[in-house]
C-alpha cells in the first residue's frame, strides 16, 4: 500500500486530471479536501470510500456539473462519458432509439448514428432487443443500454458513478466483465465509483481509498492481475489478500 499526497501532476499529462480540489456546499459542508490524482488513457480506476465522502462529488466536478471551490481539472469535457446511477432510458423510445440518443443530440448524420448504436448495441449484448421498450428489460439490460448509449460517442474518458449498485449479485458479476471487455476494447480512460471492495479490484488497473468526509484520498493500490480478467479470479488468494488490504485501508480511514 502507498499513502497518496496532495501533490500536483504534471501539466498536460493524464486523460483526466485533478488538481488540489476542494468542495464546499453552500450549507457549509465540506464534502472534498485537497483531492488530486491522475487517470491515464488505457488506466480504469476505481475509488471506493464510506458513504458521504465525495465520490460522486468528484465525477459531478470532472463533467463539469458542479465547480469546485478550489482546485483545477483538467479533462475534455467535450469527449466525456458518464454513465450514472440509473439508466436514464426513456420510456417511450425503444433501445435502438436510446442508444441514438447521445449522438442525435450531437447533430451526428442519421446513417452514422445507426451505424454507431447498432455496433454498441451488440458490444454490450442486446442484439436482438433493439425494438423492446425499457418496460420489458430487466434492470441490467437497462444499464447496458444506458452503456451502449454512451459508447456510440466513442469517448476517450468513461466516468461510471455506480452504475451496478442496483442490480442482483450475478447480474452485477457479468456487468462487471462486460465492461471490462469494453475497456479492453476500446482503451479509455475509466473512473468508477462503487462501495464494492470485490468489483472495485476485478474491475481495476488502480484502486484508491477515500477517508470520511471530507474526503481525502488515503491509500492507493496497484492492481496486478492481467486482463481479461475471469470470474473464477474473484476466488484466487491473491485477489482475497488483496481485496482484504484495501478493506483494512478503508476501515483504518473512519
Amino acid at each position: 500500500m502507498t499513502a497518496l499526497h496532495a501533490t500536483p501532476t504534471a501539466p498536460g499529462a493524464g486523460a483526466l486530471r485533478f488538481e488540489h480540489i476542494d468542495m464546499v456546499f453552500p450549507d457549509g459542508t465540506a464534502a472534498v479536501d485537497d483531492v488530486s490524482f491522475t487517470v491515464e488513457r488505457g488506466e480504469f480506476v476505481t475509488i471506493v470510500g464510506p458513504s458521504g465522502c465525495g465520490k460522486s462529488t468528484l465525477l459531478r466536478i470532472a463533467s463539469g456539473l458542479l465547480e469546485p471551490t478550489a482546485g483545477t481539472v483538467d479533462v475534455d469535457r467535450d469527449h466525456l462519458g458518464y454513465v450514472f446511477q440509473d439508466a436514464t432510458l426513456l420510456p417511450w423510445r425503444t433501445v435502438r432509439r436510446n442508444v441514438e440518443l447521445l449522438a442525435e443530440l450531437r447533430a451526428m448524420p442519421a446513417d452514422e448514428r445507426r451505424t454507431r448504436a447498432q455496433s454498441a448495441i451488440d458490444l454490450v449484448g442486446l442484439g436482438g432487443f433493439e425494438h423492446h421498450y425499457p418496460t420489458s428489460l430487466s434492470g441490467g439490460m437497462k444499464m447496458r443500454a444506458s452503456l451502449a448509449r454512451t459508447l456510440t460517442l466513442r469517448p476517450p474518458v468513461f466516468l461510471f458513478d455506480e452504475p451496478f449498485g442496483a442490480v442482483d449479485e450475478l447480474t452485477r458479476e457479468h456487468l462487471n466483465e462486460q465492461t471490462q471487455a469494453l475497456f479492453e476494447r476500446e482503451g479509455f480512460a475509466g473512473l468508477f465509483i462503487t462501495h464494492s471492495i470485490s468489483e472495485a479490484v476485478f474491475m481495476s488497473t488502480r484502486v484508491l481509498v477515500m477517508s470520511p468526509r471530507p474526503g481525502r484520498m488515503i491509500a492507493e493500490f496497484e492492481v496486478p492481475f492481467e486482463y481479461p480478467r475471469r470470474p473464477e479470479l474473484r476466488f484466487d488468494p491473491a485477489f482475497a489478500q488483496l481485496s482484504g488490504e484495501v478493506s483494512t485501508a478503508l476501515r483504518g480511514g473512519h
